[in-house]
């Protein structure tokens, strides 16, 4: 029976995290599934590898007649979804809505809500018309919601991977070959690549955004680069040299909307409906070094003789374009000076380095589906032209902690990023020049508790729980422009139904 994969992210987020192919769950993000983010992303659960040829496959074309056990909500929908199948065609159909307040800190306190739409299609080419090894695929979000995180939060690490501008936009478009009898493929055209870039498993059952696509590629690219509710024109080759080893890279478009660095772009222009192909700022390179121990072999949920499974990776990005100087103008002043220009000294180029580790410490023998695994994810950039120069989240999830409630899986993560030392240093420089009270920036630091339910294979209520201190880095009150932003607690419930 499947079930919903665990929320990635939306969210990334990731984000986060959402995609359904038939009864499969992609989250974006924010990313952006296993997801969310928001943004939450579509991962193995076992081996923590992205399932991007999940949208060619086709749906079992004997699903389950009862209401609780088929894996959509609508079965096979009057036998659409078998009839499509015969001609290599499927589809999924998801829906997320999050309810949110925060009774403490922030800007103001308050409750609102927020949701996610997500139609996917997908074509095997073999099976559609005899070409081997090809999957062709298309997706589109309806984004809703109120701004509720924006205004009454303010934090760096959003609390939520399916937040996003309200629109109705295609999010990606492409086509993946299948080389040398599957040890290689090849993927070209519009993609989020939070869905394959910097993916921890276990950071995607979080609701936060950072846990999909994390803080620092979302703060110190344009736009925040091509991940949910984004996506960027650009090709991606995957390796297997080895059954342990993976190997991906690519090269894509570095600013999915178009437009200056400090925009994030989502409803600009032609943007707002994914339609802005833009080519006119730099190349975004990255790549990605995975190795898999101790993996189960496809269709097992654990390995043969009780080895506990994990997944580490090394990658980094590197962007062509130019990047805004966090203190000086380009006469060498403090922008914060009253004679700057205004005008930051550019920098060519940005880069970041990151490792990705994914470990079950525990799992009994036998039919036992329980389980407790750890991640962590750290990332550095430099400092001069960028706002975060570090970030990390981790945590721990446990898998069936209830008797009775094998699908469900619980979780505690922390987040953290830091204000480069840099944009820290403009603060000081605009207290200086203001006589304002100006805070210096430094680090903002989140924890996570939540509980995913799987109550049928098509739907889940996951309750969740955030806490802040000193949200945005310790930035000022807006309301009370005496004190920083207070420490916020969170509450969070997201409900998710595949269609």
């Amino acid at each position: 029976m499947a079930v919903l994969s665990a929320r990635n992210d939306l969210l990334a987020p990731a984000l986060g995290t959402m995609m359904v192919i038939g009864a499969m769950a992609v989250a974006p993000g924010a990313q952006a599934a296993d997801t969310a983010t928001i943004p939450a992303t579509g991962v193995n659960q076992v081996s923590g590898q992205t399932d991007t040829e999940a949208p060619a496959q086709t749906p079992s074309p004997a699903a389950p007649a009862g209401l609780w056990e088929r894996s959509n909500l609508l079965g096979d929908a009057g036998g659409l979804r078998t009839a499509l199948g015969n001609y290599g065609i499927s589809f999924g159909l998801e829906n997320t809505t999050e309810a949110w307040v925060n009774p403490t800190g922030g800007i103001k306190q308050g409750a609102s809500g927020d949701g996610l739409a997500m139609l996917n299609v997908g074509l095997d080419t073999q099976k559609a018309f005899g070409w081997e090894g090809g999957t062709f695929n298309v997706s589109a979000v309806g984004i809703y919601g109120s701004t509720f995180i924006q205004n009454n939060l303010a934090n760096q690490q959003t609390a939520s991977g399916v937040v996003a501008s309200p629109s109705v936009r295609l999010w990606e478009l492409w086509y993946q070959q299948a080389l040398l009898g599957g040890r290689m493929d090849v993927k070209l055209g519009e993609q989020s690549i939070d869905q394959e870039f910097m993916v921890s498993q276990g950071a995607s059952l979080f609701l936060n955004a950072m846990m999909g696509w994390p803080m620092i590629p979302s703060a110190d690219m344009y736009a925040g680069g091509p991940a949910y509710p984004l996506s960027s024109l650009g090709v991606r080759l995957r390796a297997h040299p080895t059954d342990s080893i993976t190997v991906l890279g690519g090269v894509f478009q570095d600013n999915p909307p178009g437009g200056p660095f400090n925009n994030d772009g989502q409803l600009r222009g032609s943007a707002r409906y994914g339609a802005n192909f833009n080519l006119r700022t730099g190349a975004l390179l990255i790549a990605e070094l995975q190795y898999a121990v101790n993996q189960p072999t496809e269709g097992d949920a654990k390995v043969p003789g009780g080895g506990l499974p994990g997944t580490y990776k090394i990658g980094a990005w590197f962007d062509t374009a130019k990047f805004p100087d966090q203190r000086f103008d380009d006469t060498g002043l403090s922008l914060a000076n009253p004679a700057s220009s205004g005008n930051p000294r550019m920098h060519w180029h940005n880069y970041s380095l990151y490792a990705v580790a994914d470990q079950t410490i525990w799992q009994p023998g036998g039919d036992d589906p329980r389980a407790v695994s750890l991640f962590i994810r750290p990332m550095f950039a430099p400092a001069n032209q960028n706002l975060i120069d570090f970030s990390i989240n981790g945590g721990v999830t446990l898998k069936a902690l209830l008797p009775g409630r094998d699908s469900d899986t619980a979780g505690v993560g922390f987040g953290i990023t830091n204000v480069s030392s840099r944009a820290a240093a403009l603060a000081r420089d605009s207290a200086f020049f203001s006589g304002a009270y100006v805070p210096t920036r430094g680090a903002e630091t989140f924890v996570e508790v939540t509980y995913q339910i799987q109550l049928t294979p098509w739907l889940q209520v996951q309750p969740d729980f955030q806490y802040f201190w000193m949200p945005g880095g310790g930035i000022v009150d807006p309301i009370q422009p005496t004190r920083r932003i207070g420490n916020e607690a969170v509450f969070g419930l997201s409900t998710m139904v595949a269609f």
